[in-house]
């Protein structure tokens, strides 16, 4: 073999490892459940307690993915994960690994609330947890007093999507999930709208597979 040859064989093994993981993935295809559902629901993560230097984290954040659900209008939302075709679930992240927090109370709770856009109204009056379906205060250690606690765990902010329905469990495997920085945060909430570009590319590409796969009409 020559020096030349030697030469050139060194290189492709040098830019082989490159070329391999240069090539895009494949994004893994949504469920079907994700691209026919019709109604949904958001709640707060169950194990999600509330930061002490900012109480009303989670439910501002959940009140904003409900805000920019209905800007989207792709959805219905609903009060019951029994009755939502998908559950959406949200956490505000903290930045830390460790941050002290109020558990133990129903910090799912909500007042009457009237949310509007251009095409919908929403009027939500929802009371208590409906985290799995059997949420309640008197089973939790604190009988739904809150009570100080320390959060260890991710500290992005967190959008986890569910099936709906009476078997909804918040510990099932999620059907898509986002994890970010500032993931909740508006006017952008960019956990929303990275899941409608799911939800788009995913459409895209089962009609662009449909297509392959129909008969073309024979030239005359």
């Amino acid at each position: 073999m020559t020096r030349k040859l030697c030469i050139l064989v060194a290189l492709a093994y040098f830019f082989l490892p490159f070329a391999t993981f240069s090539k895009k993935k494949e994004k893994p295809a949504l469920p079907e459940v994700l691209l026919k559902a019709q109604t949904a629901v958001v709640i707060i993560e169950p194990d999600a307690g509330e930061p002490m230097n900012d109480p009303t984290a989670n439910r501002n954040a959940r009140e904003e993915v409900e805000k920019a659900l209905l800007s989207w209008g792709r959805f219905r939302l609903v009060q019951e994960t029994s009755s939502a075709d998908i559950v959406i679930a949200v956490k505000k992240g903290t930045e830390k690994a460790a941050t002290p927090t109020i558990d133990g109370g129903p910090i799912d709770n909500r007042p009457v609330t009237v949310q509007t856009t251009d095409s919908q109204i929403r009027i939500g009056a929802k009371q208590g947890q409906p985290a799995d379906g059997s949420y309640n205060p008197d089973s939790s250690p604190s009988n739904g007093r809150p009570q100080q606690g320390v959060e260890v765990g991710p500290s992005e902010d967190s959008f986890l999507v569910y099936m709906g329905g009476d078997t909804f469990k918040s510990h099932s495997a999620s059907l898509w999930s986002y994890r970010a920085k500032n993931a909740l945060r508006p006017p952008n909430v960019n956990a929303v709208q990275e899941f409608r570009k799911a939800i788009t590319d995913a459409e895209q590409a089962a009609a662009k597979k449909q297509q392959q796969q129909s008969p073309q009409p024979k030239t005359p």
